[in-house]
């Protein structure tokens, strides 16, 4: 009966233990992989880059008159419609974070990061 307590005795330590180390190493898996990045909110105003870039394009078109010029113009709106939804695509990548258009956000939470200057970046704007 004695060997019977001590070793239930051991088991329930020897478990209460593995309990004990593995709790803390799971909630800390959870907060860094699952939770934390969750609660990171980028935002980014597509508006104005977009109207920063057409506002670019329209000076160079209409204070040149060389066919060359408005040729190199239209290249530069062709360059900003690719790179635009690739550097949309690669902000949630670097920021580890959800990315929204900042119309869909009601107000400024605390967990936001605003990511159009990096956006600005990415598709050559001032």
């Amino acid at each position: 009966m004695r060997t019977l307590f001590k070793s239930l005795l051991l088991n329930f330590l020897m478990s209460a233990f593995v309990v004990a180390v593995a709790l803390p190493i799971g909630f800390h898996f959870y907060e860094r992989m699952v939770a934390g990045p969750a609660r990171l909110i980028g935002v980014v105003d597509v508006g104005e880059v977009y109207r920063l870039k057409e506002t670019e394009f329209t000076q160079i078109v209409t204070r040149t008159t060389s066919e060359d010029e408005r040729q190199k113009a239209l290249m530069m709106a062709r360059r900003f419609a690719q790179r635009l939804p690739l550097a949309l695509e690669e902000l949630p990548r670097e920021c580890q974070c959800l990315v929204v258009v900042r119309s869909a956000v009601a107000g400024v939470p605390p967990n936001a990061v605003d990511l159009t200057a990096s956006l600005k970046h990415k598709v050559e704007l001032p």
